[in-house]
């Protein structure tokens, strides 16, 4: 790494502590959780965020923009989800290569609610409206040494519901350490560094600022992987909660391993070449979903994939309780190995 590279990563690093410190004494609820929801099946099958899995799919790039390099180069990539049974997500990434040791790419994600019913205060019904989300998206990243990867991942966020709009602007920052010999691979990433430029009404809406880390290793020599996946590291506490009849939220008590475990998605993977199958757990939301008709499944999330020449194919499913689940396609292409 010269000198150059060593000043840029130490900049960086500075930058984000800072960011980090602000941000956590200032946490609150967010209305931009859908900034969590990912667009690659790889990523939701290991448990909806995971930062460190290695593959060249450049849809994995919103976990982590240090997993975007040169071996996406010309891969365009799509995503769709349908979500809970009403909502349809949508996304599309193209990556490119920027010489031996970067990477960019530029992507757009669209998120439609599904038609809702809009009512005045007094309960007067004034017809239906479309909640719809826009996320567009720019990706650069850089190999500093042969083992380390940074990235950075801009993002500007429109948002319209019925007659409120916002636009708010966004960066994530992440590092990534990959031992191909070992096959271990650690990263770091500090997602949704930023605020609201122009906000619904008065009230001022928080980004969902987090500290996220993640390890993947593989099993000895055997095409088995084991991710953990570390969230919401801005704030210890991660309390859930019932709902009486009367509507009224009733926090439920935990004990220290229990919330301990509420930071952690555990994500087991069989993998080669051409293909993957996936399999994790999220106690959180398997415990956020206890007082929402949870049943077996819920925190558990699987998914697989498969690649045929110039082309990639992956599903990943979910079911969080018995009312809904969750489907998510993805679709990508390497345009060079399709034209030539």
């Amino acid at each position: 790494m010269n000198r150059f590279h060593q000043r840029f990563f130490a900049l960086a690093c500075s930058v984000m502590l800072a960011a980090s410190t602000i941000v956590s004494a200032q946490y609150g609820r967010s209305v931009y959780n859908f900034l969590e929801i990912p667009t690659s099946t790889h990523a939701f099958a290991l448990g909806g965020t995971n930062l460190s899995v290695i593959d060249d799919d450049v849809t994995l790039v919103d976990q982590n923009p240090a997993l975007l390099g040169p071996e996406v180069d010309m891969q365009l990539g799509f995503s769709y989800m349908l979500h809970l049974n009403s909502a349809n997500f949508a996304s599309v990434r193209y990556g490119m290569a920027a010489g031996e040791r970067g990477a960019w790419a530029a992507g757009i994600r669209y998120l439609n609610y599904g038609s809702m019913t809009q009512t005045d205060p007094d309960g007067t019904i004034g017809g239906t409206f479309t909640p719809q989300d826009v996320v567009f998206e720019g990706t650069y990243s850089h190999d500093f040494t042969d083992r380390l990867r940074g990235g950075i991942n801009l993002k500007m966020i429109y948002s319209n519901y019925e007659s409120y709009s916002a636009f708010a602007m966004a960066a994530d920052v992440g590092v990534n350490y990959y031992n191909e010999e070992k096959d271990l691979s650690l990263s770091l990433v500090f997602k949704n560094m930023g605020g609201q430029l122009k906000r619904f009404d008065k009230a001022y809406d928080r980004l969902p600022f987090d500290i996220q880390a993640g390890y993947t290793q593989a099993i000895g020599t055997s095409p088995i992987s084991l991710s953990i996946t570390a969230t919401n590291l801005v704030r210890w506490k991660l309390p859930y909660y019932a709902h009486k009849k009367d509507s009224q939220e009733v926090e439920l008590k935990q004990g220290f391993m229990s919330n301990f475990f509420r930071h952690l998605i555990f994500g087991l993977q069989y993998s080669n070449e051409k293909f993957y199958l996936a399999l994790s757990y999220d106690y959180k939301t398997a415990t956020d979903m206890s007082t929402y008709q949870r049943n077996f499944f819920s925190g558990f999330r699987v998914g697989m994939g498969l690649k045929v020449k110039s082309f990639a194919f992956g599903v990943a499913y979910a079911m969080p309780h018995k009312g809904a689940s969750n489907l998510m396609l993805n679709l990508s292409t390497n345009l060079y190995e399709l034209i030539y």
